[in-house]
């Protein structure tokens, strides 16, 4: 397989709006705003577009300055960031087959080997979607209910995503949950995606399905409606994402370190 990515579009849905951490799009860190740094390590990452899906003129303001990165304004009242993509996928008229990284509008140190990645691991299977995982190396980041779990086939692709610990080892948990029993693969999923832009479209006009309600996961709505999730390992660490004014105080101090 060719490690040269194809050629790919990061769409970065942007909400304004956020219950735990008001106009986070906008949140500075190191003096720039959270979208803009997502939005350039999209451009790092070799994307042949660059689109931000925004529901306020005030986000598109803040990228105002990024000649490379285009703006896609869309509706308020979209349930999901897939859902502010396929709405962008019919407003920019996206062909069937093209290559659409979805990379959250929270993640503003996402890894450009990571966002590559993904592109490459939907370029490199039949599965109509893709998304990354990382080994998880201690008990409590498996048992934690904030942290998604997956198993996969051999070939790679998703068998099921949790937020319960997963695979369950019985025999090494019945003596001890405090550590992990070597030779168990045990994955956390990152949340970044490729979808082919065809497939975007129909995915979102699926039924939401009853394990996907459950766990409160949208990807396994694919699963449950018979569609495969290529997974691969990501090539570097992605950086926790940013949700909280706690998250925020991270990431400075992280970006200190990290220049």
């Amino acid at each position: 397989m060719s490690l040269v990515p194809p050629p790919f579009v990061v769409a970065i849905p942007a909400r304004y709006g956020s219950t735990r951490l008001p106009a986070k799009p906008l949140r500075e860190i190191g003096g720039v705003p959270m979208v803009v740094r997502v939005a350039q390590r999209a451009l790092q990452a070799g994307a042949s577009r660059v689109v931000v899906a925004v529901d306020d003129t005030r986000i598109a303001e803040a990228l105002s300055g990024e000649a490379q990165v285009e703006i896609c304004m869309t509706r308020r009242d979209h349930a999901s960031g897939s859902d502010r993509l396929a709405e962008c996928a019919e407003q920019l008229g996206w062909d069937d087959d093209d290559i659409v990284v979805n990379l959250q509008g929270d993640e503003p140190f996402a890894p450009a080997a990571g966002i590559r990645a993904v592109a490459q691991a939907l370029a490199g299977d039949e599965a109509p979607m893709a998304t990354l995982a990382t080994p998880i190396i201690d008990a409590e980041e498996l048992f934690d209910p904030n942290v998604v779990k997956l198993v996969r086939t051999s070939n790679g692709r998703a068998l099921y995503f949790s937020r319960a610990p997963l695979p369950w080892a019985r025999d090494a948990f019945a003596a001890d949950r405090h550590a992990l029993p070597s030779g168990t693969p045990f994955l956390r999923h990152i949340g970044i995606y490729a979808y082919r832009a065809g497939f975007l479209r129909r995915y979102t006009r699926l039924p939401r399905t009853p394990l996907e309600q459950t766990e409160s996961l949208e990807q396994l709505r694919v699963l449950e409606h018979g569609h495969a999730i290529a997974v691969r390992l990501t090539p570097e660490p992605f950086p926790p994402g940013i949700d909280t004014e706690a998250d925020l105080e991270r990431a400075e101090l992280w970006l200190r370190s990290h220049p």
